[in-house]
């Protein structure tokens, strides 16, 4: 990597579009600007309408152009959802190099080699995450370059995902007039930011709870082992708070992140609002307790549910416990209510980062924290320009093809 790089990544989810830049000086990620916009066209982490998609994926770059002062034309892009799905795989080459130094070629070769498996024909690979290396039988390597052998082998996790799902979200950025420089695993990125190496190593459960869906990763022996989706998130608890107290739900949406607790218990009797009724210019007075009455059985019914799929996947009692993030934990008294029904240790993960300190940008910040560990492990001529590629308000010409062969390199890493 050189001195200073810029990369942009984009989260799109069911309730907001981010676009958050990220500067690397040196190796040290400065978020220099942040561009949100209300998501229209995405239902429960889908999307289901292109055009809308698209407008507001526009406006969340716009916003963030105008904040630095820069074009965006290039973009990391999160992907998630129920359709992807984790698989092992294993690869080996002999070491090619006269000297029988391991250099990237091998590496590369070897990543290769564990890509060819079978696939169904409505499957496609996003990307291969490493588990680890071994050296003519020596296991434990994490970084096997400039070792001596003979024969290289590595065992990695296959990420996959459905054609359909994988190249509508494409075709939204391109729509967009953004290049897709590489598709990143938010629950991979996420949790390389927001899980410390010993929670990797001991066993956590990092829970992304958003509008529409709730995403589970699980983290065990420092490796993205298992992932799953809830379809149920933060939507819910709004549409509760509109039956509950009769109004319309972007209304309902309001009162959740201005008057919203989790718990009954932490509620202020003494904090009251008004709200219009439905169907009238009626409005009716309720305190924050009644609120967290309709609030609370809500997060309690999303945390059974998490509880209940991570048994499903086999990982009921990991040492590290639950990490959250996501919009949807902002909500006051959620941590005792986690804790209360999950029975383990919990917090809440929150980038450290000036300008994005809140869990609803721990998946953006990620893939910009993740992407430049990985060009800064990866250091070669082709690497370097894996870097979003910004410029200054004027045009950027750029060689034909060059965005493909660079999507082809870079998926075959993550």
């Amino acid at each position: 990597m050189s001195n200073n790089d810029i990369i942009v990544s984009l989260d799109i989810g069911t309730s907001k579009v981010r676009a958050i830049i990220g500067e690397v000086v040196n190796g040290t990620i400065n978020i220099i600007g942040v561009g949100s916009a209300e998501s229209e066209g995405i239902r429960k982490g889908a999307i289901v309408d292109i055009d809308q998609t698209v407008h507001s994926i526009r406006s969340a770059i716009d916003h963030a152009e105008r904040m630095v002062g820069i074009q965006i034309s290039e973009v990391y892009v999160g992907i998630s959802g129920n359709h992807i799905s984790l698989q092992s795989s294993h690869g080996v080459v002999a070491v090619s190099n006269d000297d029988r130094e391991i250099g990237e070629e091998d590496i590369d070769r070897v990543i290769q080699a564990a890509r060819v498996i079978a696939l169904p024909p409505e499957r496609e690979i996003v990307g291969v995450v490493p588990k680890q290396y071994l050296v003519d039988g020596q296991e434990g390597i994490n970084d096997p370059r400039g070792m001596i052998g003979v024969r290289l082998e590595v065992e990695a996790t296959i990420i996959t995902g459905a054609k359909t799902g994988i190249h509508n979200l494409m075709r939204v950025v391109e729509k967009s007039e953004l290049k897709v420089a590489g598709l990143i695993l938010m629950s991979l990125a996420s949790g390389n930011l927001a899980l410390s190496k010993d929670e990797k190593t001991v066993g956590t459960v990092l829970v992304d709870i958003g509008a529409g869906a709730t995403t589970i990763a699980v983290f065990d022996e420092g490796n993205l082992v298992a992932t799953s989706t809830i379809q149920i998130g933060g939507e819910f608890i709004s549409n509760d708070i509109s039956i509950g107290l009769h109004t319309q739900l972007e209304i309902a949406e309001k009162i959740k992140l201005k008057y919203g607790c989790a718990s009954v218990e932490d509620s202020a009797p003494d904090q009251v609002f008004k709200v219009t009724r439905m169907g009238s210019n009626v409005e009716k007075e309720f305190s924050q307790v009644d609120l967290a009455n309709i609030v609370e059985p809500r997060v309690e019914e999303i945390f059974q549910l998490i509880r209940a799929e991570v048994h499903r996947l086999g990982f009921g009692n990991l040492a590290g416990g639950y990490v959250l993030t996501g919009g949807t934990v902002c909500i006051p008294g959620i941590l005792a209510i986690a804790q209360s029904e999950l029975s383990t240790s919990v917090r809440i993960a929150v980038p450290d980062f000036i300008g994005v300190r809140d869990p609803s940008y721990t998946s953006g910040v990620g893939i910009i924290q993740f992407v430049s560990k990985y060009m800064k492990n990866r250091n070669t001529g082709i690497t370097k320009k894996l870097v979003a590629k910004t410029t200054k308000k004027s045009s950027d010409s750029q060689k034909p093809g060059w965005v493909d062969r660079v999507k082809n390199f870079f998926s075959e890493f993550i």
